[in-house]
């Protein structure tokens, strides 16, 4: 944690954001009638993720930060949940993308939690 300077330096952070900016691309394809349902939830789902990176790396203590990003994996898995209804009832719209950079969160965020917390 203190050889990082900033939460921007962060792999999992970059990945995290360039997730939110492929969700607000697929939240554009929907219908209308889904701007207050799937859309709106995706996409605060999405911005949860990196942005409590950022808050957790600001914490000072490996505890609230491990909590920050267990948060953040709490986010995720609400999001693949989100994307795995949409890509259900939306079969044209291609989510392949964010689910690989989802996936690739997950693992960073486990794995930094793991290294947190000594195990």
């Amino acid at each position: 944690m203190s050889s990082i300077s900033s939460f921007k330096d962060l792999i999992v952070w970059q990945r995290a954001m360039e997730l939110t900016k492929e969700v607000y691309q697929i939240t554009e394809a929907l219908p209308k009638s889904e701007i207050y349902a799937l859309s709106s939830q995706m996409r605060r789902s999405a911005i949860s993720i990196p942005s409590n990176i950022a808050d957790g790396s600001k914490r000072g203590t490996v505890k609230d930060y491990s909590q920050f990003l267990k948060i953040s994996q709490g986010s995720a898995a609400e999001l693949e949940t989100q994307l795995l209804l949409l890509s259900s009832i939306y079969v044209n719209i291609n989510i392949q993308k964010s689910l690989d950079l989802l996936e690739e969160v997950q693992k960073m965020l486990t794995i930094i939690i793991k290294r947190l917390n000594g195990k």
